[in-house]
């Protein structure tokens, strides 16, 4: 995206040089396959020769190691790790090399429609004024929203993205296999849920989760959570406890919404023993 864009990649470095020419070749795309997108394949400790602006896009815990090998003495280096600021590099810092964050916040399964996924995402941005620029700019080029996270809020930023991707993909596992249970096929469990899953969570972002909370939980309809939970009770791995733990955060929002007193207490007792009783066996 950004080559296309108007912020061209000019080097590329992987753990390997193999890595590293694959990626450029993505990068550069049909037009450049024959080198003329002028995207090179470097080694890490040959990027700092090359490049006065430099993005690390590697998993968190690869970061700090890959930076070391970037000696660099001035310059700017961003990276793209969600629950870290640019405290991770530090060492970079100290050379004189401004240092930022800018994380998207969306999720990429596959590398092929990447760059349109980008598009119009929030990114998370802190830094120093000069990276901060820099990433601003990215974040523009994308058509982004901008978020200024400060480093120290990095980690509860990026727990919120967490739950926003991997654990709505985790719920509708979930229902799935409870589906499954029930004798349904996995492929048609899959889809039975789509059209609800879909509805449920453009309703949410469109009217907010309050507004358009439906169920149970929202009625306080004690008897329909008890059967649940009682056919829950011994069902093997976590989905018992996720329901219960979803089920106290879906109260907070029938709470707020306008559940009595009265049923909003009786459904969080009926949770929370649940919750007590695994408590005492385990």
């Amino acid at each position: 995206m950004l080559h296309a864009r108007g912020e061209p990649v000019a080097f590329v470095a992987s753990r390997t040089i193999e890595h590293a020419v694959s990626a450029a070749a993505f990068i550069a795309g049909p037009a450049g396959a024959g080198g003329d997108a002028g995207v090179k394949a470097v080694s890490y400790s040959e990027l700092a020769r090359h490049a006065s602006r430099i993005l690390i896009a590697v998993p968190d815990s690869a970061l700090e190691a890959v930076a070391a090998t970037l000696h660099l003495q001035s310059g700017i280096v961003l990276h793209t790790c969600g629950s870290k600021g640019p405290e991770a590099l530090q060492a970079l810092a100290d050379r004189g090399v401004f240092c930022g964050a800018i994380h998207p916040l969306q999720t990429i399964s596959n590398p092929e429609p990447g760059a349109s996924a980008l598009d119009g995402a929030a990114f998370a941005i802190s830094g120093d004024a000069p990276s901060r620029a820099w990433a601003e700019r990215i974040a523009h080029i994308a058509n982004g929203r901008i978020l200024r996270i400060s480093a120290e809020h990095r980690p509860l930023y990026h727990a919120a993205a967490v739950m926003a991707s991997n654990y709505i993909t985790a719920l509708l596992s979930a229902a799935q296999t409870l589906l499954i249970a029930a004798d349904v096929d996995p492929q048609e469990a899959l889809q039975a849920l789509c059209p609800l899953a879909r509805t449920s969570l453009d309703n949410a972002l469109r009217e907010g989760p309050i507004a358009a909370l439906t169920g149970p939980i929202e009625r306080g309809d004690v008897s329909t959570i008890a059967a649940h939970l009682a056919v829950l009770k011994d069902f093997p791995g976590p989905i018992p406890a996720l329901y219960r733990a979803a089920g106290l955060q879906t109260l907070e929002l029938a709470r707020r919404k306008g559940l009595s007193a009265g049923r909003a207490a009786a459904t969080e007792r009926l949770l929370e023993a649940s919750v007590d009783r695994e408590a005492s066996v385990t």
